[in-house]
Formats: C-alpha cells, structure tokens, sequence
C-alpha cells in the first residue's frame, strides 16, 4: 500500500520536471501516480507551482491477482471478482440478434459527431459471427472532400496493447518464452533504478505491474524521441514498489515485448504481428509503423481541436516506435475482425485458453481518468492488454486509446457475443462517451426482452 497524488494534465498549473519524474500523459485516458510523503501544501511549493493546486491523496488498493500461475483457478483462491447477473436478464440464453436494436444508439452517435463537427469517425457492431452494424461518418482530412469509408485507415493507439497481449501469449503458449522468468535471462540491459527491477517478467510488462514509475519516459515520445535513444535511459527508471506489487500505466516500458520477440525469434515484432495476426485473421489493410500509414492513400489525417474548429495535426511518429503500445493502423473492417477474434470466432489464432489467459484480472486498477465519467463502472482490472470492467454487474473487456489526432475505442461483452468498436480521427471528448452509451443500451435491450 503507498500513498500517491494523482495530478491531471490539464490543470492549470505546469510541473518543472524533478526527480519525480512528472511525465506528460496523453490526455485524457491516464493519471501519473506519484509517491508522497509530505503535505499537499508543501509539493505545491516544492514543485514551483505557479498557483496551489490541491493535490488528491489517495492509497490505491491494490488486489494483485496473478501470484499463482494461470493454470490455477482464481475462483478456487477465493479472488475470483464477482459479476453479478443482470435485473431482468431470462434463464434462456440471450444472441446477439435478440439485442441487436441500437438505432437509439447510433442517433445519437450520429447527433453528437455532428454538433461536434467531428472530421471523420468509424463503428461498428459486430457478434462472433455477424457485423450486426457498419457506419461511417465524415472525411479524411478536413481540407479534402474525401470521405472515410470501411477501408479508410486510422491510427489505433493504445488499442495496440489488444494485439500485444496476444503476441505474448503466443510466445508463452509455444514455449518459445515465459510468463515468470526474469526479463533480464533475455534482455541485455538494466531497467529500474532498483536490484528489485531484476525480478520483473514479460508478466509484468503485459499487465503494467513492472513496479516502476508510471508513463516512464512517455514525455520524450511526446517530444518524438524514438525508443531506440530512450533505451539508454532504461536503468535511470525509478522504482515505485517491487514487481508484481502495484499498477502502473506504461507506453515506452510496455514495449519491451518487442524486445522479447526480437531476442527470442530473431525477428522483428511487426513482423510477427502481421504474419501471427494480421495474415490469419484476414486483417487485409492492417499494418505497424509510419511507413504503412503514410504510404496508404486512403489513411486519415490527425486533428486537434483549436482556433474555433478542427485543425490538421502533425503525426508524432514516436509512438511506432513503441509497436506493442500504439503502433498499429487499421481500418474498420480489420478491427471488425479482430473483435470477432476475441470473442472466440478465430480458435485456430486465438484459441479460447488464449482468449481466457488475456481476459482474466491480473491486477485492481483505480477508477480515475475517463471511468470516472462511466458511472456505473464499479471495479476495473488490468489483464493481459486488457482492461476488464464490471460494469453494472456485466463483465467487460476493454481498451482504449489515444494518440497526436486519434482516439480509438474496442468493448467487449462476452456473455452476450456482442462487440463495439469506434475509430475518431480526432482527439475529441466524445470517445469518452461511446463505450458507456453503448452498454447503457445493450442493458436496456437486454432488459427489455
């Protein structure tokens, strides 16, 4: 248990940068967390606040899940979190096509793209084996009239961490590496700043439970310092708790999957990705890196909101070079397929002990950043690239992300076979609400029959 200080990025006062190591943070999907000792007054003064802000204290709860191996059940441990049945949910089981109205949902959608003259925006609905709803609104670029289309391209940020997860599955399930043997039995170079950091694990590295300092060097990729040069600075990391202990957000640590892939197979990770993912799935227009997205023609264009409406944004290249945390580019039609994938349409690629090892809780995260507008979020996890939510008593898995002029968005329900995902090639608010309004309605469907 330790105590932490939980600072948004848009406050309105700026942090000089301390050995605390306060880092930039894409916004709005993630806190830095912050060991604490001294008063709330007193950081203020230490970190040369340009005005008192307070500073939330907090002790984060953590229940670490993953101490036993994954063969073992969690329900027999008594750890095992509950989900509750659904009110009015009927002892038959419920398909897809039974819940499959969501023309509230898409109005709505529809109203607020346009009241927020959203530039461009990608859904769909699917089940494991139908696309239950394709939609695509807007353009490209906004200083074009083409139009986004099921095969227009965006980038999927964090989401990324969905494939990552597989590709360390992969790995585990082919013996070709571990969930528990020390990073440093494969990797050549130090992490952390503490001899603790010499027991970390792919593990820890898929479920941000490496114990080091959250959004470690994420400012530099902000500042579009590749992760080749941030390697270097690895060991000056520092160490928050022991492996294994705590939850901490990670981009540029999350990354040494990479590494792990490379020093295992002699191979690079995108081209893993593509010829253990992307090929078998069917993902046609999928791809990792810069290069792929700024050779296709029919990729969007990023977009900040300032001056009045949706302006161009340059492309922070930085993040590909973190594969695992943000590097891929997909269409809708792709993440249609790779929603069905993990809903269990694809057992030869993902099987479902696979599909399970992922979607189980590894560790209890805190409901800061955007959950907060997700009211009926009552526990939230980190699995294996995966959040997983309890939502109203439905089990969810989730992520979501963010990056330079994209948000993107992949739910799934498993209980009901049942998916969304929603690509914005704009860094605009309303990726916050998609995922809620959508459950919201599935509920009231479901509630409804």
């Amino acid at each position: 248990m330790i105590a932490i200080s939980l600072i948004r990025r848009h406050d309105a006062c700026k942090f000089p940068l301390t050995w605390y190591f306060l880092w930039q943070i894409p916004a709005p999907t993630e806190y830095r967390i912050l060991p604490v000792t001294a008063k709330p007054r007193l950081l203020s003064v230490a970190f040369g606040l340009p005005c008192l802000v307070p500073l939330l204290l907090a002790m984060l709860p953590v229940q670490l899940l993953a101490d036993a191996p994954f063969s073992s059940s969690l329900l027999e441990q008594g750890t095992q979190p509950a989900f509750h049945q659904l009110p009015g949910q009927l002892p038959a089981p419920i398909v897809p096509a039974d819940i499959a109205d969501f023309s509230d949902y898409k109005a709505w959608l529809q109203q607020e793209v346009t009241d927020l003259n959203i530039p461009g925006v990608a859904l769909a609905i699917v089940s494991s084996s139908d696309i239950l709803d394709l939609q695509t609104y807007g353009v490209r670029n906004v200083q074009e009239t083409a139009a986004v289309d099921s095969n227009t391209v965006f980038r999927i940020a964090s989401v990324s961490k969905t494939f990552a997860g597989t590709v360390a599955s992969q790995l585990v399930s082919s013996n070709i590496s571990t969930w528990d043997e020390p990073l440093t039995a494969t990797l050549p170079y130090n992490i952390g700043t503490d001899t603790a950091t010499s027991q970390m694990t792919l593990r820890h590295v898929v479920s941000h439970t490496t114990g080091l300092m959250p959004h470690a060097f994420s400012n530099m990729l902000d500042a579009g310092v590749a992760y080749e040069k941030i390697q270097e600075k690895f060991h000056e990391i520092p160490t928050v708790c022991p492996p294994g202990q705590c939850y901490g957000y990670q981009n540029v640590v999350f990354s040494l999957i990479a590494d792990v892939v490379q020093a295992s197979l002699r191979t690079s990770y995108d081209d893993f990705v593509v010829e253990n993912i992307f090929r078998p799935l069917g993902m046609n227009q999928a791809s990792m890196g810069y290069e792929a997205y700024r050779d296709n023609p029919n990729a969007s264009a990023p977009h900040q909101f300032g001056r009045g409406g949706w302006r161009l944004s340059s492309v922070n290249t930085a993040y590909y070079t973190t594969g695992p945390a943000a590097g891929v580019n997909a269409t809708i039609l792709d993440m249609v397929r790779w929603a069905q994938a993990n809903l269990g349409a694809n057992p030869d690629v993902l099987p479902r002990a696979l599909l399970d090892m992922q979607h189980t809780p590894v560790v209890e995260t805190p409901r800061g950043n955007y959950f907060n507008r997700w009211p009926k979020v009552t526990q939230a996890w980190y699995g294996l690239g995966w959040r997983i939510l309890d939502y109203d008593g439905m089990r969810v898995v989730h992520h979501g992300g963010g990056v330079r002029g994209y948000r993107s968005e992949i739910v799934l329900v498993p209980a009901y076979d049942i998916a969304l995902v929603v690509m914005f090639n704009a860094e605009t608010r309303l990726a916050n609400e998609v995922v809620p309004h959508f459950l919201d309605n599935l509920q009231a469907n479901i509630n409804a029959l």
